[in-house]
């Protein structure tokens, strides 16, 4: 474990509802009604209204609600040298909804430029709060896994293990720019991990061509590298999600398929799981996580509706899952974000904020250390 209270027992994914004010805000930036400078300064705004606002419900890790992106993962992954956002002619497929048809493909050599929008994104939150800031990024599997090779340059990468190679030097550049910029809390978010235990995705992936038994083993290669020279005092978690747009989903599976390889052998500190249905299975896969060096932060509340969960129900699940891990090594969290894209999930602003606020005193009572 990087340090010993990150994840912290009261934590989240980080995506937030986008304010009423950023939305109109947006609105008129595309429409040309405002101009570039005077986005920035609402979309600012609002950045530091929202982590003061995460401060005050108690959260002792604040995010910038992703608010300046569109997506949780195309916005980084676009920005990357040798990537370029493009329209894909039809969008993603959730459970009776597509997203837009937007997504990113491979045009060039990768590489992590020192001007990535992120790194300013980071400073923005850390310059704005007295508690610690956290970033969010997608993990490297996410920019193979759904397009595989057909979203990859034959001209750039001959080979796909030319790929993975730039693909790890590229997120290892990565890490350093964010220590460099005082990032010491940054969690890499993952789809691939939550496709690669549904027999549906796995289908999918072997029309695709994919060797899927192959690729939870080049996946957390990748991800070693990536993250083999970060400093001690920096922690590093992962979010593994099953689709999260508009309160829908995409995957189901429980971990055991990926258990062993992601909890055993890939070295995060910490993995935020979802746990809000029982498309997610149960908490035997636990038994994995290596006793005393990791946390994994229970997403027991769900993001996807505006109604309240039982804390007494939080409470005998969290205590459920201490018969596969100890409770030390336990946090609490929603199981994802409320916004993983600008449209949001299905629920009110009060409802997001009460839900967090029930996290923070349901974890204040479980573990007692505040």
């Amino acid at each position: 474990m990087a340090e010993a209270n990150k994840p912290f027992r009261a934590d989240h994914v980080g995506s937030l509802l986008r304010t009423k004010r950023l939305a109109e805000a947006r609105s008129m930036r595309q429409t040309n009604k405002i101009s570039d400078a005077e986005f920035k300064a609402i979309e600012d705004a609002e950045i530091r209204s929202v982590i003061r606002k995460q401060e005050e419900i108690g959260l002792k890790v604040v995010t910038d609600g992703e608010f300046p992106r569109s997506w949780w993962h195309f916005d980084f992954n676009a920005a990357l040298t040798g990537a370029e956002l493009y329209d894909t002619g039809t969008g993603i497929q959730f459970k009776g909804m597509q997203t837009k048809s937007e997504g990113v493909r491979i045009t060039g050599k990768l590489d992590f430029p020192a001007d990535h929008p992120f790194i300013a994104q980071f400073r923005l939150i850390a310059a704005n709060t007295k508690v610690t800031p956290k970033i969010t990024i997608p993990a490297p599997p996410v920019l193979h896994f759904r397009s595989g090779r057909s979203g990859v340059s034959t001209s750039a990468y001959p080979d796909m293990d030319g790929f993975f190679e730039d693909l790890g030097k590229t997120y290892r550049k990565a890490v350093k720019a964010f220590y460099d910029a005082g990032c010491r809390y940054l969690q890499m978010d993952d789809t691939v991990w939550a496709y690669l235990c549904s027999p549906e995705q796995l289908a999918k992936a072997k029309e695709r061509g994919e060797n899927v038994e192959r690729l939870p083993h080049v996946y957390a290669d990748v991800i070693n590298y990536a993250i083999a020279e970060k400093p001690a005092d920096m922690t590093i978690t992962t979010h593994v999600c099953r689709g999260n747009f508009r309160s829908t989903w995409i995957s189901s599976g429980g971990y055991e398929p990926v258990a062993e390889i992601l909890f055993g052998k890939v070295n995060y500190d910490g993995y935020f799981l979802e746990y809000d249905t029982d498309r997610a299975g149960g908490f035997e896969p636990l038994r994995f996580v290596p006793k005393g060096k990791k946390r994994v932060v229970l997403g027991l509340v769900t993001s996807k509706s505006g109604t309240l969960e039982e804390p007494g129900d939080i409470k005998r699940r969290i205590e459920e899952a201490t018969k596969h891990a100890a409770l030390d090594q336990l946090c609490l969290s929603p199981q994802c974000g409320f916004a993983s894209t600008e449209e949001g999930n299905i629920l009110a602003e009060d409802e997001q904020w009460a839900k967090l606020g029930m996290v923070v005193k349901i974890a204040d009572q479980v573990w007692g250390e505040r």
